[in-house]
């Protein structure tokens, strides 16, 4: 299975028995949307709600950290996801939040892990079947082999900043990384990771939702600046949208590619850490 499947396998591919479905949907909270009523109200047949913003670190003050394996572990087994099953995530969110999922299946150990092409936008745009509810799954059993390479944390990043030997992809927004909007949690400044490339998430999908590939992925690490023979560290706002330009980089055949899981909310938190705004 590749790491990117169409609509098209996936509909060919609904009911085998190793094949689990995952709606990853994630919202801000001024999107004023809630995932997972509208998982419940509509959704791909046999999907399950994977909750990001419960699947996380409740013991960390920054929002949206990797939870311990163990609590990964069970959250998978409740959602009747199991070793040696095959994984295909999607999401019906602006912030593409099925990338953050398939990351963090990834990290712990998941081995067949794809994304839905276009997601649910996709999906229904051609007429494909969705259903209601919630899905009826039987406990599986996932045993989680935490991948700790993939993953960054701020004193890699602090090494980073000094050396410049690896580069920094800030998936946020140009006003949220030049500082022009505030941030909307408290104590958190604006600005950016001095030395980072602002490369906006958005700018990773074509009008019907689907993935650039090939020149036209490359072209959007090149136009911000990205020296994609470098390692790559992506960051966000809370590692959420960091996750596709990882994805997008994993699609180009990098492999040396981590995320800030702390990303700006611990970055731009912290009085000591350096802070820059502008254009980069």
């Amino acid at each position: 299975m590749d790491s990117l499947v169409s609509t098209e396998w996936l509909a060919g591919q609904l009911g085998a028995s190793d094949l689990r479905v995952i709606d990853a949907t994630l919202f801000l909270p001024d999107h004023g949307r809630d995932a997972r009523s509208e998982y419940e109200a509509e959704h791909i047949p046999g999907a399950v709600f994977l909750d990001l913003k419960e699947i996380a670190d409740a013991d960390n003050p920054v929002p949206n950290m990797l939870p311990p394996e163990h609590k990964f572990a069970s959250r998978m087994q409740s959602l009747g996801l199991g070793d040696g099953n095959r994984f295909v995530i999607y999401d019906n969110s602006p912030l593409h939040s099925s990338a953050r999922a398939w990351w963090m299946l990834k990290a712990f150990g998941a081995h067949y892990v794809a994304i839905l092409d276009g997601g649910m936008p996709k999906w229904k745009a051609e007429g494909r079947p969705t259903e209601s509810g919630r899905a009826q799954v039987r406990h599986g059993h996932f045993t989680p082999s935490f991948d700790s390479k993939m993953v960054a944390d701020k004193a890699l990043v602090r090494e980073i900043v000094d050396s410049g030997e690896q580069v920094l992809v800030d998936a946020r927004s140009a006003e949220r990384f030049e500082g022009d909007e505030p941030n909307i949690r408290a104590g958190v400044k604006p600005g950016h990771i001095p030395g980072s490339r602002n490369a906006p998430q958005g700018g990773f999908f074509n009008a019907d939702n689907s993935w650039k590939q090939g020149d036209a992925l490359r072209a959007v690490f090149e136009s911000a600046g990205v020296d994609l023979g470098k390692p790559l560290v992506t960051t966000c706002n809370s590692g959420v949208t960091a996750g596709v330009p990882l994805f997008a980089a994993h699609l180009l055949g990098k492999q040396d590619v981590k995320l800030y899981d702390g990303s700006w909310q611990e970055w731009g938190a912290d009085p000591d850490t350096p802070k820059a705004t502008g254009a980069a």
